[in-house]
């Protein structure tokens, strides 16, 4: 067993107002710049929809991500020897079009434009180029179902579904889906990039492109099942989320979960087994993966483990921090948070509660309906294939556990009669639903983000580092 920390995280997407306030401080800080307007860190997508870039849950279309076969585990793209042999054209990379052209406005129009009796106007004018034009998709650009009555055809997660009946209005659904890189246990962006500039940081798992090294090949970004490698048209060079690794360090939140005004973020340790993922990746039923990937994660509780980390140069810090995560309860002691595309089997760090909608029909008392999830607006099947490979049980009884949570509070709060029958049909105590509602609806700051600062090796030389981080000296 060889025992490593990850920082990761959970969005509970029933909370989402899908505000955008995520996306913003992430670009200003990291993307602000030349040659990364069209970059987005953090972005926020509708569903249904095809997302941003274009059809990104598609590897059909774009190739990304693993595939096992033969009981071997393999980049869906091709390894080394077909990579080798389309370096100068990678026919999986997605299009600029598949984003946007990044556009400014000719502003001086405005002001310089001769006397007129109309209305002066700007037209688009594009960064790249300085030509006119048209503006035709955007990291957003299906926001509160906008066109989707055109795009949603192309939405995978429609599979087993009849997505023209789920498109009309009567029957239509909606919710939001904040994204930002994954930093996978198993990163396929970090396989696929030939000059090896990609790689997982050893002491808390964040994924980041060492810029030095990096060619601008671009196979990182096909690589990615997510899009989530963007590659700099000014610099020649990839980029990517870092989690906000400088405010990590520290002992702080990314900014995207610290600006979240929904609260819907959770930030926190989770310690696994290195020695189980390829294992897990490898599983040959698509809908296996997820359980494999739960199965990797270790109970920060469990004295075995705790010793075993101690052993293996874990920092005591992390360890204290696994022990209280927010992120450990949701996604594998609760079992309320999951992975999106396990199947893409990169084993991801970024798990989503999924959204509760409400119900299509009347139906009796709780205890007579163990479905109820089935009557909900959003199809189970949906969720299913965003969240769990199609498989339906974990996502029902997330939903049904998220369901008796509410219909137990209510009781306690309005009724003023505490109704324990309904959190019995789903395997939960009272004390348990008490600790999840605390941290589900009224949870701190400090409950929700758990992060241990980064520990410097005793053995370093705080005062000789520090002179090494100053200007240099003129010859």
């Amino acid at each position: 067993m060889k025992i490593k920390a990850q920082i990761a995280m959970v969005m509970n997407l029933d909370k989402c107002l899908g505000c955008h306030t995520c996306s913003i401080p992430c670009k200003q800080v990291w993307t602000n710049r030349r040659g990364a307007e069209y970059m987005w860190f953090n972005n926020v997508e509708t569903k249904p929809g095809i997302g941003y870039p274009k059809k990104w849950e598609d590897q059909k279309l774009h190739k990304g991500g693993w595939e096992a076969s033969d009981g071997k585990l393999r980049l869906r793209a091709g390894g080394r020897a077909k990579k080798f042999v389309r370096i100068f054209h990678n026919p999986d990379l997605p299009s600029l079009d598949d984003y946007y052209e990044p556009w400014t406005y000719d502003y001086e129009q405005l002001t310089s434009c001769p006397r007129s009796q109309r209305q002066p106007t700007t037209r688009p004018k594009s960064l790249i180029t300085g030509a006119n034009t048209d503006v035709k998709w955007g990291p957003n650009w299906e926001d509160d179902l906008a066109g989707v009555n055109t795009t949603g055809a192309g939405d995978v997660n429609f599979s087993g579904l009849e997505h023209e009946i789920y498109l009309q209005f009567k029957k239509v659904f909606m919710f939001y889906l904040p994204r930002i890189c994954e930093h996978c246990l198993n990163p396929a962006c970090v396989a696929s990039c030939p000059s090896g500039a990609l790689y997982k940081r050893d002491e808390d798992g964040i994924v980041l492109v060492d810029q030095e090294r990096c060619r601008g090949w671009r196979y990182c970004v096909s690589g990615c099942p997510y899009k989530k490698v963007y590659f700099n048209w000014e610099a020649g060079r990839s980029e990517k989320c870092i989690l906000c690794y400088p405010r990590i360090e520290s002992g702080l939140p990314t900014l995207c979960a610290h600006s979240c005004v929904g609260r819907i973020r959770y930030m926190g340790v989770l310690l696994y087994d290195a020695d189980q993922i390829k294992k897990a990746a490898s599983v040959v039923d698509d809908r296996g993966v997820y359980k494999a990937h739960v199965e990797t994660l270790l109970n920060p509780n469990d004295p075995d483990v705790i010793a075993a980390a101690r052993e293996q140069g874990v920092s005591e810090s992390f360890i204290i921090a696994a022990e209280k995560s927010p992120v450990y309860k949701l996604a594998v002691e609760w079992g309320l948070a999951f992975p999106p595309h396990p199947e893409f089997r990169t084993l991801p760090m970024v798990w989503y509660v999924p959204p509760l909608s409400p119900l299509i029909h009347e139906i009796e008392k709780y205890g007579s309906k163990p479905d109820q999830p089935d009557f909900m607006r959003i199809p189970i099947r949906y969720l299913a294939n965003l969240l769990t490979a199609g498989d339906e049980a974990p996502v029902r009884l997330a939903l049904n556990r998220l369901m008796a949570l509410r219909e137990f509070m209510r009781s306690t709060r309005v009724e003023d009669q505490p109704d324990s029958g309904m959190l019995d049909h789903v395997g939960m105590t009272e004390p348990v639903a008490r600790e999840m509602y605390k941290l589900l609806a009224i949870a701190k700051y400090d409950d929700r983000f758990v992060i241990p600062t980064t520990r410097r090796a005793d053995d370093e030389d705080m005062y000789r580092g520090r002179g090494r981080l100053g200007f240099p000296r003129e010859s």
